[in-house]
């Protein structure tokens, strides 16, 4: 497919949290989680690889308009806040004060389209998704729609958290609003592209469904346009407004992956090869430090995303040291980002 221009001005939004901060952690601390929360320690743990997050962009997406980079408060003391490109958003700054304090990263999410001068294009990381190679504005944005990868799914149990509702809540809400079969007829072109690769089988597996089963969900950093947020809450503002109001991630959550799910449910996206990046889980039995790491020197994609899974303080500590000093092979030089 032609992938001639972005149309408009690209932001890139990041969630970052220091769980280190002992004043955050004593204000986390006055609010006890419920056995629906997830507060796992994965969540908050510093890798003190950000640096590796802002030399990425800066070398492998110079044309960005402006970050947007979201935090409690706490500033990593080596950032450069004088860059003309950034912008620090605290939580109190968008966020209505009656979902305050939050330490649940659906609420932050759901309501990032109301950071004050934030593009209607823009592409939301979380701190443990990077750049590791050269982009261009149309990876992410073409012909003013977003750039994704549509494959169906069957949901299963998330071994770590049970049955992770978020995936549910997104799907249930394209049902809501899209007759399944219709809806891949009318945009077939860009639900059967060849760039979707081996998982283009799963789409045509589950095409006899009666209705959407589910979206694969690629977690890595995801392209939105902010009229989709504000469409939507306007449909599920309810919903939303009962996730933002839990402190914690909560199983019954709705998630950014209903944003997504609608863009592609509508057809307001732009077909990109599931190659573009991959997301690896460091938990035992799945995918090893040596891959990551690999995959970081040999930038075997544009974008990596590491997630924390369940390791011991010890492995942790380990692969920390590994991925840095994967990420400091390629990206070795300061970024202007940085003091």
């Amino acid at each position: 497919m032609n992938r001639k221009n972005s149309r408009g001005q690209i932001d890139f939004v990041i969630t970052w949290v220091d769980g280190n901060d002992p004043v955050w952690r004593k204000e986390k601390n006055k609010y006890i989680a419920s056995s629906e929360d997830d507060n796992r320690i994965q969540r908050f743990r510093d890798w003190n690889n950000l640096r590796y997050w802002f030399r990425g962009v800066e070398k492998f997406a110079p044309y960005v308009h402006k970050i947007y980079f979201i935090t409690w408060g706490h500033i990593p003391a080596w950032l450069n806040t004088e860059n003309k490109k950034l912008v620090i958003v605290n939580h109190k700054d968008y966020i209505p004060g009656y979902y305050l304090p939050s330490f649940n990263s659906n609420a932050i999410e759901l309501t990032m389209y109301k950071i004050k001068g934030l593009s209607e294009q823009f592409v939301y990381f979380n701190d443990d998704m990077f750049l590791i190679r050269g982009t261009k504005p149309t990876d992410f944005f073409c012909h003013g729609l977003p750039c994704d990868s549509a494959s169906l799914n069957v949901h299963c149990v998330d071994p770590n958290f049970g049955f992770n509702y978020a995936v549910y809540q997104a799907i249930s809400v394209i049902n809501k609003y899209f007759p399944f079969h219709a809806t891949l007829r009318k945009n077939w072109r860009k639900w059967f592209c060849p760039f979707y690769g081996k998982q283009l089988l799963r789409t045509l597996y589950l095409l006899p469904c009666p209705r959407f089963p589910g979206i694969y969900q690629t977690h890595i950093a995801n392209s939105f346009l902010k009229s989709t947020f504000e469409e939507l809450w306007e449909k599920e503002g309810k919903a939303f407004d009962e996730t933002c109001r839990h402190r914690f991630r909560n199983k019954l959550d709705y998630s950014q992956w209903t944003m997504r799910n609608y863009q592609l449910a509508s057809g307001r996206f732009w077909p990109r090869s599931m190659s573009f990046g991959k997301s690896f889980f460091l938990e035992k039995n799945k995918d090893s430090i040596e891959s990551v790491t690999l995959y970081i020197k040999k930038q075997m994609g544009k974008m990596i995303a590491i997630n924390d899974g369940d390791l011991s303080d010890q492995e942790f500590l380990e692969d920390r040291k590994k991925v840095i000093d994967a990420f400091e092979s390629i990206l070795p030089e300061k970024s202007e980002f940085e003091k």
